[in-house]
């Protein structure tokens, strides 16, 4: 069994594989989307976004797209968003799909749409089955494999690596902003929000961020 780290690039064709495919990887609006889950059928895909972006310019594009069947979005704050769509399926989207939906592969959430419009994502399965479905993707996008390891180095796996308190102070830095380039709150602010002394806020940082790296790079 293999777990493989894929990166598709579309070089600006994502459009004409599906229109929401290019607007998720190519629009100005968007800062960053990432595919939190999905269902593929072969004819329809359902697929449930986080966005960070303009809600309102996304919305108009979705409306100007023929194959979007349905959709639904929430509006978190002022820019992000949950955005739920139901597309058809395009022929091109469909043989993107196919080899990495069938047979024992999965694929791991999230898929991570990259401010380069690439497009990140795990599979996991049998040896051979990983190699094939990487080697099959025909329509115009490249296939980079950056990654090759076990089933520890997924994300969800990693996830489970964290005790409920190490998420829990993990995801309000990351609310907060401490993980912003340039870092815009601090171990006290975070202590301060949690009601904690920041020594130890630096303490469940430190051991989350040496169990994430730990298992993505062993």
């Amino acid at each position: 069994m293999k777990h493989v780290r894929v990166r598709i690039t579309a070089h600006g064709q994502a459009g004409d594989i599906h229109p929401m495919y290019g607007v998720m990887t190519e629009a100005p609006f968007i800062e960053r989307a990432t595919a939190i889950q999905w269902n593929y059928t072969g004819d329809a895909l359902g697929i449930l976004h986080y966005v960070v972006g303009d809600a309102d310019a996304l919305e108009r594009a979705i409306q100007d797209i023929p194959e979007v069947v349905g959709y639904d979005i929430e509006r978190i704050d002022e820019q992000s968003c949950y955005v739920y769509i139901r597309d058809a399926t395009t022929d091109s989207l469909q043989e993107m799909f196919e080899p990495i939906s069938s047979g024992g592969l999965i694929v791991v959430p999230p898929i991570e749409y990259d401010p380069d419009g690439t497009v990140a994502f795990s599979i996991f399965g049998p040896d051979d089955e990983v190699q094939d479905a990487t080697e099959s993707i025909s329509v115009p996008v490249d296939v980079t494999i950056e990654a090759v390891g076990g089933l520890a180095g997924t994300t969800a796996a990693v996830e489970t690596l964290l005790t409920d308190r190490q998420r829990e102070v993990v995801k309000t830095a990351v609310n907060l902003g401490y993980y912003d380039i340039p870092r815009t709150t601090s171990q006290e602010e975070i202590a301060v929000e949690l009601d904690s002394a920041p020594s130890t806020i630096a303490e469940h940082l430190r051991k989350a961020e040496a169990r994430v790296l730990r298992a993505q790079f062993d």
